[in-house]
Formats: structure tokens, sequence, C-alpha cells
């Protein structure tokens, strides 16, 4: 007897609204797994990533993963977005099908570096590739398969900007990558590698460099380029789950 394929599940949690890119502010429950194949120096989610939370991930089938979606949303169809970690290192095309089976949509960021044949089953494909303040540089050919294996769903570039440096990156990444809707969102700063639910949110500086990026974009009428804060970090602050 074949024995289900287990997802590693960090947590599972909503419904809530989604704080970023193309889908900001749409209801959704999020499906969060465990495990990256990224360190970056600014992570938010390193109990998704780090291999110390291990012990704290679930491994679930994509039924049981679906079962716990459907609890959360009363059994109304809604947007599932699929995160991390790098939710793309995990087998999750089953979990979508059982999804989209019964009205579901589902949406997945990634930093483009595994590229997977369920892309394609997907409503959206975010591709996050990581900018040089992150100490991660971006596979090209990997960002590109990304695409073209997504087919005909909706895709789209949310790059998070600190500086100068990560804005100059942001403008190749447009160029390499030409025809996708671009959100740009500023970087939440932290002590690197230590976030923990009370970690302090440095409101003054997001604020400074979301003024600083709308500045920026609109001088150099970049205006393909959408501009976002996180907003889930401006209500929630760190918290976990929400």
């Amino acid at each position: 007897m074949t024995t289900p394929e287990t997802i590693r599940i960090s947590e599972i949690f909503g419904p809530t609204i989604q704080g970023e890119g193309a889908l900001i502010g749409k209801p959704t429950v999020f499906v969060r797994t465990g495990g990256c194949d990224y360190r970056c120096s600014w992570c938010d989610t390193l109990h998704a990533v780090s291999s110390r939370y291990r012990s704290e991930w679930k491994p679930m089938t994509a039924a049981e993963v679906f079962s716990r979606v459907e609890a959360l949303s009363g059994g109304s169809p809604l947007t599932v977005s699929l995160s991390g970690g790098n939710p793309a290192i995990q087998p999750l095309g089953q979990l979508i099908d059982l999804g989209r089976a019964k009205g579901y949509h589902f949406a997945l960021e990634t930093q483009g570096s595994v590229a997977k044949d369920w892309f394609a089953r997907l409503d959206v494909l975010m591709l996050s590739p990581k900018p040089p303040s992150s100490g991660m540089e971006p596979d090209w050919q990997m960002l590109a398969d990304c695409i073209e294996t997504a087919g005909d769903i909706e895709v789209a570039l949310k790059i998070v900007v600190f500086d100068d440096e990560d804005y100059a990156f942001a403008r190749t990444v447009a160029e390499r990558l030409p025809g996708l809707p671009v959100y740009l969102q500023p970087g939440n700063h932290t002590p690197p590698m230590i976030w923990e639910d009370d970690t302090p949110l440095d409101l003054d500086g997001i604020m400074d460099r979301m003024r600083w990026l709308v500045d920026t974009v609109t001088r150099d009428r970049w205006f393909d380029a959408t501009v976002l804060p996180q907003l889930h970090t401006l209500i929630w602050g760190n918290l976990r789950g929400v």
C-alpha cells in the first residue's frame, strides 16, 4: 500500500487578510510550511525556516491540511495562501487539487528557487526574488523556469526593498522579467535572525523607508510598479499566526 506524502507544516491559521502583494486585503487562510533552502539575513519567519524549530513542524497529509482549512473557513471557499519558509519544496499538488475541487483558490509565494509542475494549478504565483540585503543571490534561470512552469496563471513579482542597492536590484528584476506586475514593499528591520513574537516593531523605520520608496519610484517615473506596506505588520506587528 502506498503511504500518502506528508507536508511539513509550521502553522495553519485564519481566516485573516493577505497582508502584501497582489492579493493584499483579501480574506485568506494561511498554510505555512516548514523548511527553506534560503537563509535571508532579515528573515521574519524563522519559525518556518530554521532547523531549531523543526520539532514544532508537523507532518500532515494533504487531506489533513485541507480538512483544517475547511474547518477554519467554515466550509466557505476562499483564498488559501501557501507560504513558508519556501513552500515550493513541499509536495503541495494534491492539496491544491483537493481545494480546487471544492471551489477554493490557491496562491503561493516563493523566492523562485524551485519550479514545480503543480504551479500551473495555482491561481496566483507570487515570485519574491531576494535582494542584496538578504545576503542571497537569485537564480535567474530558475526564476524563468518558474514562470514557464506556471503556464497561463497569474504571476507577479514582490520585492522587499531596504535601500538603494535593493531598489536597483528591483529595477533589474523588472527588466529581466518584463510583463509581470511588480509589487515593492519596504523592509521590516530588526536585528538579523532573532525574530520572536515580542520583537519590537520598527514602525518609524518602516514608514521612513515607505516614504523614501514612494519618492524614489515617482522620481524615476517607474509607474508600472506598485508600492505597498506589509499591511499585516502595521496591524499586528511581529506576531505569529496573523
